[in-house]
């Protein structure tokens, strides 16, 4: 088998054979196959494209490439959830505590953040002492003592697709639906779950810009997951606007912790609750109108920030933190943005947000870049609303004040205020199943 004629097949519009995809993703990894001739069938795969099949064996082959997980040991219905990234989105810290307060077990791994789109860990790390590496065995112990454990993807997990995604990066072939849906379950199908809940986002601040592309790639993701033996299910979430009111890492488990004793932000909270509603329903629980009832009784009698609280000490973090907020440590400056005229917020870029928020050291632009944990940005005023001038729209927190010029500058020429009120937009666009 030669990959010249794989690329020269794929080039010419055929159909790739699923030992010819097996063959290009062991080259990938063993690094058998050049680079030059890896992104040209990235660039052919563009073009042309790929068929259910095709994305399914590219999917299992990357999948396959590294090490995979056996939760066979853990005692129950298994469910995860994974989002596709956005600003504000800390709906794990909310989700996985109610779950496992019903006793369905949250085997959970999640991974960092990269410019302008948070990540769980970090917002883990936030919390003093928090571990999100634990061993195999720590790991699986711990989600059959409580529930629910949240760590870091291990650097094994679908190797293959690591060398894709540097590659695709810095070729312009980023943007291609089956190379998306096969980076994204690949790793989420290395771990060993029966339910998987995929929160699929669409707006400014997501990979997916329409809802259009986002039900397709979630109906892609949910037919890999199909054929996979798990039990599927794609929501498609709004980021036409931060989820909440905090982006930014100690900023977003506070608001977290709120949102679990009911008194988070209205938007948050809907999306937590539907979300929960339908990984309680893939674990059997009931309907999803039924287990989004049972979610509500969570938060209400306080059992889910119990879990979370649990899970904090289990994994050495300090629990004094979620018991009492104003625990967490400060940034040393703030700085109010204020809108500069009256009117409605009828449209904010929320990828500026998160790059106002990453300005301000609360991300990173490279793995290696270090976070300021206690900075970031609590908006104020959001879309719809109506304001002032000179109204404060937002407030940033840093302990770099230079930054603030640089953030205010970001979003404010993300927020579009005028004079008529935009009309309002769901939260939940759809339901793929």
């Amino acid at each position: 088998m030669r990959m010249y004629d794989i690329i020269k097949k794929k080039r010419d519009g055929g159909e790739l054979t699923t030992e010819e995809i097996k063959f290009f993703i062991e080259g990938v990894t063993d690094g058998s196959i050049p680079d030059y001739q890896i992104t040209a069938l990235l660039m052919a795969i563009y073009y042309r494209g790929m068929n259910v099949r095709e994305t399914c064996d590219l999917t299992f082959a990357v999948r396959d490439s590294g090490e995979r997980l056996d939760f066979s040991a853990i005692d129950g219905i298994r469910v995860d959830k994974h989002s596709t990234g956005g600003v504000g989105d800390k709906t794990s810290l909310v989700v996985a505590p109610i779950v496992a307060s019903f006793g369905v077990k949250v085997a959970k791994m999640s991974g960092r953040g990269l410019g302008h789109t948070g990540g769980t860990v970090d917002k883990l790390e936030a919390i003093d002492g928090f571990r999100t590496t634990l061993s195999e065995e720590e790991f699986i112990a711990q989600v059959n003592k409580i529930g629910l454990s949240i760590v870091g993807q291990s650097r094994q997990f679908a190797p293959a697709d690591k060398k894709l995604y540097a590659l695709r990066d810095v070729t312009a072939t980023v943007d291609s639906m089956p190379l998306i849906a096969a980076s994204i379950m690949g790793k989420k199908l290395a771990a060993d779950d029966d339910c998987i809940v995929l929160d699929v986002k669409t707006g400014s601040g997501s990979f997916m810009k329409t809802a259009e592309k986002s039900k397709e790639l979630a109906r892609l993701m949910v037919d890999i997951g199909k054929n996979a033996g798990k039990k599927m299910v794609a929501l498609i979430t709004n980021m036409d606007r931060p989820l909440g009111n905090a982006i930014g890492n100690s900023l977003e488990v506070i608001e977290a912790v709120e949102t679990l004793k009911g008194r988070g932000p209205a938007d948050l909270t809907e999306v937590c609750l539907t979300l929960a509603a339908y990984m309680l329903s893939l674990a059997g629980k009931g309907t999803p109108e039924e287990c989004r009832k049972l979610a509500e009784q969570s938060v209400a009698d306080g059992s889910a920030l119990e879990k979370l609280i649990q899970t904090v000490k289990a994994q050495g973090g300090n629990a004094a933190l979620i018991e009492d907020t104003e625990n967490f440590a400060k940034a040393k400056y703030s700085h109010a943005v204020k809108s500069v005229k009256r009117g409605y917020i009828v449209r904010a870029d929320t990828e500026a947000y998160g790059l106002a928020s990453l300005t301000l050291g609360a991300g990173r632009n490279t793995a290696e870049d270090p976070i300021d944990y206690s900075a970031g940005i609590l908006l104020r005023k959001k879309t719809g609303d109506l304001v002032s001038e000179g109204e404060e729209i937002a407030t940033l927190f840093s302990n770099d004040p230079a930054s603030f010029a640089a953030a205010e500058e970001k979003l404010l020429a993300a927020t579009v205020i005028e004079a008529e009120k935009p009309a309002d937009e769901p939260l939940v666009y759809d339901v793929i199943e």
